[in-house]
């Protein structure tokens, strides 16, 4: 019997991948972070699937669970919001499902980053303005950040910078912004993207917060920022599809 960590992207049901949903029909168990899925992801299960919401457990209750599970003959569904690979705690889980020796693996899924870029309907890596997106988080009642990913090593890139998990700290994260991004560059709050109440706000790093703080947002957000995400830009041709590029050596 295997755990399946499948990527439940941003929340919408319609956002799996073909994989995950037949992974979610097969599985007799589905631990799910209930904070942060829509509801109708669920569906994808069978009736008679056991459901658990995860979000008031902790690691090794969570990992009980899927234990028992395997031991009992159960295949195992362990949804994660957004992508595996992103703030997801696999590594702590698969270290404890290896201990136990439980079978495990991975299906990726949308990460909510991609997901708030559609909604705004823009690229993250634009010709010669940004090439780079920096994905991290900060610190508030959370994990200790490593000493070298302090937020102002990043914003001296200026690269587009995403920030997850920080919505709650905006503002003191604007003014540490603003000295390498400068005040009017664009910046950019969507709350909780694909889903029926998604959000989704534009300013710049001068007003982005005064904007979340009206829209009452605390959570589910994800922040971004950068000169790629200015509506209308006028940018460079790329390289590889640049009309002038020299396409006599490629093959047919």
């Amino acid at each position: 019997m295997t755990v399946h960590f499948i990527g439940a992207g941003p929340g919408a049901a319609d956002l799996l991948t073909v994989r995950a949903v037949e992974l979610l029909r097969r599985c007799q168990v589905c631990l799910y972070p209930g904070t942060y899925l829509d509801p109708e992801v669920l569906a994808h299960c069978a009736p008679a699937t056991e459901l658990i919401d995860t979000q008031r457990l902790d690691l090794d209750e969570i990992t009980a669970h899927m234990v028992r599970a395997t031991a009992a003959g159960r295949e195992v569904a362990r949804l994660c919001s957004g992508d595996p690979s992103l703030y997801s705690a696999l590594t702590e889980q698969t270290r404890r499902l290896d201990a136990a020796g439980v079978t495990w693996d991975i299906t990726p899924g949308v990460p909510a980053y991609a997901a708030a870029a559609a909604l705004l309907g823009t690229e993250l890596t634009v010709p010669e303005v940004a090439q780079s997106v920096v994905l991290t988080r900060t610190q508030a009642r959370s994990t200790v950040m490593p000493e070298t990913e302090a937020l102002a090593q990043f914003a001296r890139t200026r690269a587009t910078l995403v920030l997850h998990l920080a919505i709650a700290r905006i503002r003191q994260l604007a003014l540490e912004l603003v000295a390498d991004y400068g005040p009017d560059c664009p910046a950019a709050v969507v709350y909780r993207a694909s889903q029926p109440d998604q959000i989704v706000l534009r300013g710049t790093v001068a007003d982005i917060a005064d904007r979340v703080e009206a829209a009452g947002l605390s959570r589910a957000a994800v922040i971004l920022v950068g000169r790629a995400l200015e509506t209308g830009i006028d940018c460079a041709q790329s390289h590889l599809y640049d009309p002038v590029r020299d396409r006599s050596h490629l093959g047919g």
